[in-house]
């Protein structure tokens, strides 16, 4: 099977053919942007099976179809519900959401090898979804957040976080200057809230921020130990089944 990825986030692009790999399919090619696929399409044999993000860096990847008639399966990768909600009005395999469960994609995969499109023609219209997507929204994560001192409100940017943490039932943000904030929110909630450029979930307990990071330390059971520039009240250990992806995400 020649599978191809076109990801514009090179760390989810990794983690998703790292995925693949663990079900014995190789990615033979990762392509980050719009203008790099319509020139490596108009190149090269058109793949079996293509992971598509839908939003690239330089637009959405439709537009590599204006230039490019698809021969391919499509399973889509996207981290937008209404996006993915568009792909059941194509003729594709199935769409996957950010970040990408390795059950979901392997139910995906099945899909597609049960769908047998040698046996028959592979037709995608694009157009139908790209009338549904005029003027869309770029992704927007919170840049502050408003927390309760006394009898005041405290504004705090997410850029001076060192990190995000549970305790005790009650969510914490822990800034730059050596202070703990309690938050009206929990971890869980902040998945959809925080900017997976800067943040990353290293345990259940932890969100760092890469900016903040000082230290990494090899630790027992091939975990890592995150030192931060300013908190250290307690231990932040990334989780083993987190060790990799955070590698990858640190790229």
């Amino acid at each position: 099977m020649n599978v191809i990825i076109i990801e514009d986030e090179k760390p989810a692009a990794r983690r998703l053919a790292r995925l693949l790999s663990e079900q014995q399919i190789e990615v033979s090619t990762m392509l980050h942007s719009v203008d790099e696929s319509i020139e490596w399409f108009q190149n090269n044999p058109h793949p079996d099976l293509i992971f598509l993000d839908i939003q690239l860096s330089d637009g959405l990847s439709f537009e590599i179809f204006d230039v490019v008639e698809v021969k391919s399966a499509i399973i889509f990768t996207t981290a937008y519900d209404e996006y993915a909600l568009q792909a059941f009005k194509l003729n594709s395999i199935d769409y996957l959401l950010k970040p990408i469960d390795d059950e979901e994609l392997e139910t995906a995969v099945k899909k597609y090898r049960n769908f047998k499109p040698e046996n028959q023609k592979i037709s995608v219209d694009f157009n139908d979804i790209k009338k549904l997507l005029v003027n869309p929204l770029e992704r927007e994560y919170k840049k502050r957040f408003t927390v309760r001192v006394g009898q005041h409100l405290k504004i705090i940017n997410a850029d001076d976080v060192e990190c995000f943490y549970s305790e005790n039932k009650g969510t914490y943000a822990a800034t730059s200057d050596g202070r703990n904030y309690l938050l009206d929110t929990t971890l869980e909630q902040l998945d959809e809230e925080l900017s997976p450029q800067a943040f990353f979930r290293v345990s259940r307990k932890f969100y760092v921020n890469v900016n903040h990071i000082g230290d990494i330390i090899s630790y027992t059971n091939s975990r890592l130990q995150i030192k931060l520039n300013r908190f250290n009240e307690q231990e932040i250990i990334v989780s083993r089944e987190r060790v990799k992806d955070f590698k990858l995400w640190l790229e």
